[in-house]
């Protein structure tokens, strides 16, 4: 696979990792009591919604400017424990709401594994 190849697709895939996150935070923000219901039926207190949102929007800034090699490891390593556990606290409760946990680890694991190679 040449440069240009891995370019599409680091960017194709931080570029769809970025739409599930702005989403997220944009309901974690708008859309606030149905978050609030969500999250304590996952058995997750409620005042952790908005710096949760505020984490993703800055992992994407961190992830998208590469201030820093750091803080972009850091970046993709916050947003694999958010989807770690987003996925096991609703395969615990078996909301079948595990999906878009899984779709994103994924998508992170190929952002970050082309982010490496270009």
């Amino acid at each position: 696979m040449n440069v240009k190849q891995e370019q599409i697709i680091y960017y194709i895939s931080t570029g769809l990792l970025t739409l599930l996150m702005l989403m997220s935070a944009g309901m974690y923000i708008f859309n606030h009591e149905m978050v609030v219901e969500t999250f304590t039926k996952l058995g997750y207190p409620s005042y952790i919604i908005y710096p949760l949102a505020a984490a993703k929007i800055l992992g994407l800034i961190a992830i998208w400017s590469n201030i820093s090699t750091s803080l972009k490891e850091w970046a993709y390593a916050g947003f694999c424990f958010d989807f770690i556990l987003a996925l096991f606290a609703h395969v615990a409760v078996a909301d079948g709401e595990h999906i878009p946990a899984i779709v994103a680890l994924v998508l992170l694991s190929i952002s970050y594994h082309y982010s490496k190679k270009i």
